[in-house]
């Protein structure tokens, strides 16, 4: 295959949903230049010339989905003042993104201490702390921290669930209404919404 030519600035984004495509196809692990070139249609140096080496790319893939992630958290909490709809939109955000989130959660594969992922996980995790903000002190408990944590937990696992396939027919349901079923029981009796 001969590489295409990119107008400048192109190829950077070209390689990352090159990237995007071969992590939903083999995962983050698996992940290798010389095939996101190939899929691009560059020449091999082109991805090592961008980001480095597999862990750079990485890297600026978990950046991206942290970024994107805390996005969408705050335009829903903005939108609706719903503690419960920011669970519900962290679960659709992981079903939809699913290649960035499986990168976002592998920090052994990149490097997490880099300025731009600190930055954009920052931002994440103030979203859902937000949310927290806005439920009443009898369903947050003594421990803003670990209900973030516990809310965190329960909707990333049930992203993953949902997304793995580990789920039955019956339990799946409605993505939408299951994930508000799930998150409503973390806090209680429609409390967090």
């Amino acid at each position: 295959m001969t590489p295409r030519a990119y107008h400048h600035g192109d190829l950077h984004r070209a390689v990352l949903e090159a990237a995007v495509q071969a992590v939903l196809e083999v995962g983050p692990s698996q992940l290798s230049l010389r095939d996101l070139a190939r899929r691009a249609g560059v020449s091999h140096a082109a991805p090592a010339y961008h980001f480095g080496n597999k862990a750079g790319l990485l890297t600026t893939l978990a950046a991206e989905g942290f970024q994107m992630l805390a996005q969408h958290l705050t335009e829903v909490l903005d939108r609706t003042g719903s503690f419960l709809e920011v669970g519900v939109a962290y679960v659709h955000f992981a079903v939809e993104h699913r290649a960035h989130t499986q990168v976002m959660f592998r920090p052994d594969l990149y490097d997490a201490s880099r300025a731009d992922v600190v930055q954009a996980r920052t931002a994440a995790t103030e979203a859902l702390a937000k949310g927290i903000a806005t439920l009443p002190p009898e369903a947050v408990g003594p421990d803003p921290e670990i209900a973030a944590l516990a809310a965190w937990s329960l909707v990333h696992g049930f992203a993953d669930l949902w997304v793995g396939g580990a789920l039955t027919q019956a339990e799946r349901g409605d993505l939408t209404e299951s994930a508000q079923a799930v998150a409503r029981f973390l806090f209680d009796k429609g409390k967090a919404g």
